[in-house]
């Protein structure tokens, strides 16, 4: 049986109820666990539930990579209203009795599809100055964040009831659903902010493979550790290339890697590549080398 300390490599993917912030989840985990080397692929506000994927061990080498991946959300957008943080949680700044038909909110939609720049909520983590956003607009200190390149590569406009409208969206990395809620709702001249929002995915998991959060503060610590689930289930979308056991060796020590050290050849260079040993345990990351057609390790992991 691992003791309390071990180590423990890879993801275990929380379903975040509303309330709670991220780090709140990440501390849980911590005790759950009996870990202490964990973090998250990208913050989860409060307001907001759905899927969490925390990363242990090693693969916080990872987060960077993983908090770029694309999101996926359900958010009910409600019409008529808006408030200073563009969600339900804040002051209510405006208010209309307007009342949007479908096709009139489905062109809006659609007009922000694609990729554009998108100017970030007032209420955000952006920093501004040095200082967060959200912590100068609550010391009364408001500056609007610079607008960031965004892309939306999906928005559908799934129902509508009433003053209210569920939307699926996909999106990059950095996209604020609740800045879409309010330029939406100025598109269409009557306001709308952010009543709810799940993130159905992230970093390549589904909502329905999320351990609820209720079994990570109850459940056992033998139980949650068999819910970890392995390096090799990340960044699954990257190209991957099997080495040699003498280009492992060379991996480990840093060094660049030619043709010979790999079991197959390249096909595809991208700007990572997914390093496997040949028993199939993920060994890292690599970029590419000066010389064309070699790869530099970047992210090597240790095993004993």
């Amino acid at each position: 049986m691992p003791t309390p300390n071990a180590s423990i490599d890879g993801v275990i993917v929380i379903h975040k109820p509303v309330g709670p912030t991220s780090h709140d989840v990440v501390v849980c985990a911590r005790r759950a666990l009996g870990i202490s080397r964990i973090g998250h692929t990208g913050t989860l506000d409060p307001q907001a539930s759905g899927v969490l994927p925390l990363v242990l061990g090693q693969a916080t080498r990872l987060a960077q990579h993983l908090t770029g991946t694309d999101k996926e959300y359900i958010a009910t957008l409600r019409f008529g209203a808006t408030s200073d943080t563009y969600d339900a949680s804040g002051e209510i700044v405006t208010q209309s009795a307007t009342t949007p038909s479908r096709n009139a909110i489905a062109e809006a939609l659609a007009g922000f599809l694609g990729t554009f720049e998108q100017i970030p909520p007032l209420y955000s983590a952006k920093m501004v100055g040095g200082e967060r956003s959200y912590v100068r607009a609550r010391a009364g200190k408001p500056v609007q964040p610079p607008p960031v390149p965004v892309t939306a590569r999906e928005i559908e406009l799934m129902t509508i009831a009433g003053a209210t409208a569920e939307v699926r969206v996909r999106c990059s990395a950095g996209f604020y659903v609740r800045s879409l809620a309010h330029d939406v709702g100025q598109v269409l001249g009557c306001g709308a902010l952010l009543e709810g929002l799940v993130r159905t995915e992230a970093a390549g998991f589904p909502l329905g493979v999320a351990v609820p959060f209720e079994v990570l503060v109850t459940g056992g610590r033998e139980a949650l550790r068999g819910r970890v689930r392995p390096m090799e289930a990340l960044l699954g979308d990257l190209p991957s290339v099997t080495l040699t056991p003498e280009g492992v060796k060379w991996a480990r020590h840093g060094r660049d890697l030619g043709p010979r050290d790999l079991l197959q050849p390249l096909t595809v260079m991208s700007p990572l590549v997914r390093m496997t040993a040949p028993d199939g345990r993920m060994l890292g990351l690599a970029e590419p080398a000066k010389a064309r057609g070699f790869l530099h390790p970047a992210v090597v992991f240790s095993y004993n």
